[in-house]
């Protein structure tokens, strides 16, 4: 009998974009600030399954594979911190209205085939340092990283030794860009 998985729905940075931010974290945040999250693990979460079953893992693949929504620019350009739960985080300022879509119309899905959703409104971040256990200085606006959103893709969520490792399982592609 196949076990449930820790799954959710997320959005990949390139490459290049983890890198620069690893860096620019590197110049802005002191190594104990908190519990820095790996450049490969850099993401931003459009739909938190939580533990998914075989079949509705199937289901919800099936429904991920039907949404036909055009790609979007995403504009990585605010930071801030949740002191409750010491999350250090990146976002944008002006969520495209393609994101917004996105992320909703995969978390209705997620809830409509029995997954746990957060009561919490979405709120795009790509998360940088956890457990950081006091305020932290944020660094003033004026950085921005920009790129295509092509794609989405829905992500396990395993624990293995001390670590948290994030495996993409599957990937859909989105409509060519609209034109800004």
């Amino acid at each position: 009998m196949s076990e449930s998985k820790r799954l959710f729905f997320a959005l990949a940075l390139p490459d290049e974009i983890q890198q620069q931010i690893i860096h620019w974290r590197a110049a802005h945040f002191p190594a104990d600030t908190g519990r820095q999250i790996a450049a490969a693990n850099l993401h931003l979460t459009l739909a938190f399954l939580g533990e998914v079953s075989p079949q509705k893992q199937r289901t919800l693949e099936t429904l991920a594979g039907r949404i036909r929504q055009p790609g979007f620019t995403l504009n990585v350009d605010d930071a801030g911190q949740w002191l409750r739960s010491g999350v250090v985080w990146l976002g944008t300022r002006q969520p495209p209205r393609g994101l917004l879509q996105l992320a909703s119309m995969l978390r209705a899905q997620a809830a409509r085939s029995g997954c746990w959703q957060s009561p919490q409104p979405f709120h795009p971040h790509i998360t940088l340092l956890r457990d950081a256990s006091h305020a932290v200085p944020i660094p003033a606006p004026g950085f921005c990283w920009s790129f295509p959103v092509t794609e989405f893709m829905l992500v396990e969520s395993q624990f293995l030794r001390g670590r948290t490792r994030y495996t993409p399982l599957q990937r859909w592609p989105l409509l060519p860009l609209e034109k800004q």
